[in-house]
This record gives C-alpha cells, sequence and structure tokens, in this order.
C-alpha cells in the first residue's frame, strides 16, 4: 500500500509541475519576443512528453499489478526457498541459482505470458531491473494477445 501512495504523490507533484511550466509556457509565448516565444514552445513540449512518461508508467504497472494478481490467484507465483535480506531483497546468489529454471520455461514456452511474467520476477531478484521491465512487458503483451 505504500508504494501506491509513494506513486500517488509522485504522480500528484509531476501533474503540478506540468500545470506550472505549461502555465510559464503560455506566458512566455504570449509575449510576442521571438526568443521567449522558442522557449515557451519547447516548455509545452517538455510537459508534453512528462505527460506522456506518466501515464505509460501508471499504465504498465496497473498492467503488471494485474497479471501479478492473476498469477497469485492461480497459485503460479514463484515459489522457490531463498534468502533474503533485512531490506527484503533476494541474495544474489539464491536468485542467481534459480534463475535458469525460469528462462529454460520461457524458452520451452515463448508464448506464454506466465512463464515471461515469472522470468520477470526472477530478474527483478537477481538486480536487473532493465530485463525485468522488459520481461514483463512482454508479459502484457502476450497477455492482451491472448485476451
Amino acid at each position: 500500500m505504500s508504494a501506491r501512495i509513494g506513486v500517488v504523490i509522485m504522480a500528484a507533484l509531476l501533474a503540478l509541475y506540468i500545470v506550472l511550466v505549461g502555465w510559464r509556457a503560455v506566458a512566455l509565448v504570449g509575449t510576442g519576443d521571438p526568443v521567449a516565444v522558442i522557449m515557451g514552445v519547447v516548455l509545452i513540449v517538455l510537459p508534453l512528453v512528462a505527460a506522456w512518461g506518466l501515464v505509460r508508467e501508471l499504465r504498465f504497472g496497473a498492467s503488471a499489478a494485474r497479471l501479478g494478481r492473476r498469477l497469485e490467484s492461480e497459485g503460479a507465483l514463484p515459489d522457490d526457498a531463498v534468502h533474503v535480506r533485512v531490506s527484503g531483497r533476494v541474495l544474489r546468489d539464491d536468485a542467481d541459482a534459480v534463475f535458469p529454471r525460469y528462462r529454460d520455461d520461457v524458452q520451452a514456452h515463448p508464448d506464454d505470458w506466465r512463464a515471461w511474467y515469472r522470468l520477470g520476477i526472477a530478474y527483478d531478484a537477481a538486480g536487473d531491473r532493465k530485463r525485468a521491465r522488459a520481461a514483463v512487458r512482454r508479459a502484457i503483451t502476450l497477455e492482451r494477445a491472448a485476451r
């Protein structure tokens, strides 16, 4: 629940930033000064890019959470016995030991979103966030195609 509160706070702060920068951009464009107009146009584009990024990340988070709940309800989430640090992160050696199982599952079932989602969890446990997000994005794409 605290992660959701953090997401809401960050999204609200970014939305406030978008509004304030957009307001300033319109004021700059309204001056008529060529340099100010150019700066205003750039300041209009930047909040649009920020809004696009915010929406994209919120949709990713909601889709990933939905798939996670679905896997949990099916009893298909990874249940490997691994040791964790006090912070809750899986020890790297334990993550590396179970990783081949999920990699092999994806290789055996490349069109199964469940296998890709579990691989994403394994990547995340191993500390590779970039590949974890890519695997979960692939799971989301495959699940949508299967619907």
